[in-house]
């Protein structure tokens, strides 16, 4: 191999290992856990099959070749300082299939175009109006979708699309991190912070300035979570964003909790509005197109 081709082969897995262990590096992963990974990798390959997205010739991955192939026998004689030439150059098709599985293209597609991680330092939030409600915040964590009016397809009424974005909110030390998906594999990144029953958000992108800034309000939701079995399925932010041709979009920002983790699929799609994916709830906001536009600004 070459020290350019074990460069892009730690990006890769260290992407993996932020993506299904929310650990920044490989080094960080341990033996059971690329076994984990390797079972999830299984999981949405026999997924893709099933949707005639991949061939059924392709197999699956044993438990060990995460931990074995590419860790043992790549990467860490590559840091103890083996001679790169030395070492052999992992199964293209093997490196296609996991880019693939991951959203994207093939292992080129990948290495163009992923990011290696989020600027979650660089997301300045704090508005001291009372102390943070970790307890909401800790709540909320866990996988949604996020629906706005979105341009339609060519040929299309532009009221007649909506887009959906796949999205989680997570807890990193102190801080409540997002992640949501967008167009051909774009990523936003955010933090998410709240105070009584005000939830704030500020989100940016991978590959271009459009900072987004969210305000939503969840009434007497203190009084409510000391229900039992009480659950916020439904949040609904203000936001700030204009769009490129400086036209102001959705006033309304809909997260839509997902009942059922082994239905969720990260990934962002185009949706008519009849199709079965839109919960009733959340047709009965976008069909309110004035409630949903920002009118001026």
């Amino acid at each position: 191999m070459t020290r350019e081709e074990l460069v892009n082969l730690e990006r890769l897995m260290n992407y993996i290992s932020w993506q299904f262990l929310r650990k920044k590096e490989w080094k960080d992963v341990s033996k059971i856990e690329w076994a984990h990974v390797s079972a999830e990798f299984n999981t949405l390959l026999e997924k893709q099959r099933k949707k005639g997205k991949m061939t059924a010739a392709l197999l699956s991955f044993g438990d060990n070749y995460f931990y074995e192939h590419l860790v043992i026998k790549k990467l860490k004689p590559w840091k103890n300082r083996t001679a790169v030439a030395t070492i052999s150059t992992p199964s293209f098709s093997r490196l296609n299939t996991i880019a693939n599985v991951l959203g994207y293209t093939n292992y080129i597609d990948f290495i163009n175009t992923a990011s290696e991680g989020f600027p979650f330092h660089e997301l300045k939030i704090g508005i001291p109006l009372a102390p943070v409600n970790h307890k909401l915040l800790e709540h909320l964590v866990g996988y949604w979708y996020c629906y706005n009016r979105n341009l339609p397809m060519r040929g299309e009424k532009e009221e007649d699309r909506i887009w959906r974005s796949a999205l989680e909110i997570y807890r990193s030390g102190d801080e409540y991190l997002v992640e949501r998906t967008g167009r051909d594999n774009h990523m936003y990144y955010g933090k998410i912070t709240s105070y009584a029953n005000y939830l704030f958000i500020i989100m940016n992108s991978t590959t271009f300035i459009r900072q987004r800034h969210f305000v939503g309000r969840l009434k007497d939701v203190e009084e409510k979570m000391k229900q039992p079995g009480f659950q916020v399925n439904e949040l609904s932010f203000i936001s700030t964003c204009v769009s490129f041709s400086e036209e102001p979009i959705a006033l309304y920002e809909i997260f839509d909790r997902v009942p059922n983790l082994k239905n969720f699929q990260k990934t962002s799609v185009d949706l008519p509005f009849d199709s079965p994916l839109l919960p009733p709830r959340i047709m009965a906001h976008l069909k309110d197109v004035r409630q949903n536009r920002i009118m001026e600004h």
